[in-house]
């Protein structure tokens, strides 16, 4: 988590720096490339946040109409999508990166492998997530306590609640 802020942070500063040196008539090229670096690298290092807080990449709203077999089939089935596609991202992230040493990024003349690098180890963090998840599914169950809970969301904080 931490490091999705590094690269949100990074981001932001290097736009801002580009804009303001283009602005001021003496740009920095390379930051372009430490734009799109930190761009990459936070998209990959928050799809695998995602899965392991179970967002995004989930149909949860079906999910959790369901209980029983039917909740556990679809919950399985879901995760077990999901790791293929990591699986995916492992292996042809991997090869990317390797043909990435053969063409560079300009100006800094950087293998482009240094952008791809992310690629295989984010999908070996989902599939470590997606894996977890499976397994602590099948040992306590696929609900969590967000399930079934109604919430008053004016009785919540204190206020009078509609079943008076």
């Amino acid at each position: 988590m931490i490091l999705c802020g590094v690269a949100i942070v990074g981001f932001s500063t290097s736009v801002i720096c580009d804009v303001v040196t283009r602005t001021i008539g003496h740009p920095w090229l390379w930051l372009q490339e430490v734009t799109s670096t930190f761009f990459v690298y936070g998209i990959f290092i928050g799809a695998a946040v995602a899965t392991r807080r179970n967002d995004h990449l989930y149909l949860t709203a079906i999910a959790e109409s369901l209980n029983g077999r039917a909740r556990l089939f679809v919950e399985c089935f879901n995760r077990v999508v999901v790791l293929g596609v990591a699986l995916c991202m492992v292996y042809f992230g991997y090869l990317n990166f390797l043909t990435g040493f053969t063409s560079f990024r300009m100006p800094s003349m950087t293998p482009i492998a240094s952008l791809y690098a992310i690629i295989p180890i984010s999908g070996a963090f989902i599939v470590l997530f997606a894996v977890e998840q499976l397994v602590n599914g099948w040992q306590h169950g696929f609900e969590g306590p967000e399930d079934g809970a109604v919430v008053d969301p004016v009785a919540e904080f204190g206020g009078p609640s509609g079943a008076e």
